[in-house]
């Protein structure tokens, strides 16, 4: 007897903003390359002015263990990220795919959906976006959809609002 294979799933159809590439850009500034660039010069500057001698020596070794990886964070991350997330609302569920390194996808029903918010932070409300979250009945946690336009956003909570009130509900 033939083993059933399981079916692809297909990647979501509809990109987030491209302005996210510079949301992220900004926050992987922020939070990581920044921080490991400003260390990277504050030692080579220390250096320079206490203890000459090492610079041939530190000077690569910090090139290679902050700056390079610092750099390629800077560059890569918002690329990639920009790749992966995707979304999509169907007549029976809400589908995204999200992450870089650790890239899932999650598809809820929309019988599951509990509430939908629409977020805005300080660094999205600068590029003009927000994150759509999707909070169901799962113990998987919530479905983020982040790195819409503002109008991209609040259609898509008020599509996933009135999708879910017309679904009916599991009977428990």
């Amino acid at each position: 007897m033939p083993e059933h294979a399981a079916p692809l799933l297909r990647p979501p159809r509809h990109r987030v903003d491209p302005r996210a590439r510079r949301w992220w850009a900004l926050q992987a500034l922020l939070t990581l390359s920044g921080p490991m660039l400003l260390t990277a010069l504050i030692m080579a500057v220390l250096s320079l002015l206490f203890f000459p001698g090492a610079m041939p020596w530190l000077g690569p070794l910090l090139l290679v263990v902050l700056v390079l990886p610092a750099l390629v964070y800077l560059v890569v991350m918002p690329r990639w990220r920009y790749a992966v997330h995707a979304w999509e609302l169907g007549g029976q569920a809400v589908y995204a795919a999200g992450g870089w390194f650790w890239q899932k996808r999650r598809i809820a029903p929309l019988s599951r959906v509990q509430t939908v918010d629409t977020v805005r932070g300080p660094l999205q409300r600068r590029y003009g976006l927000a994150t759509v979250t999707v909070t169901t009945a799962s113990t998987a946690g919530d479905i983020k959809i982040a790195g819409l336009s503002d109008a991209n956003a609040e259609e898509l909570s008020q599509r996933i609002s009135e999708a879910a009130q017309d679904v009916p509900g599991d009977a428990a």
